[in-house]
């Protein structure tokens, strides 16, 4: 197994991670009810996606 024969400096190693950040999830608003939801997933809230009704949640959630 290979070992490195060097110390890396602080530098090159914050180099490295400069890329490791983590992002924040975009969440949007869902246009038929108004809750925070995921990108191309279906809405938590009331279960449409794209316009369409996938799930009647409305029974469901009470």
């Amino acid at each position: 197994m290979a070992l490195p024969k060097h110390r890396q400096s602080r530098s090159r190693t914050r180099k490295r991670r400069s890329h490791d950040a983590l992002t924040a999830p975009n969440v949007t608003n869902c246009p038929e009810c108004g809750e925070p939801k995921l990108p191309h997933r279906l809405c938590p809230g009331c279960g449409s996606y794209k316009g369409r009704a996938f799930f009647d949640l409305g029974d469901e959630a009470e």
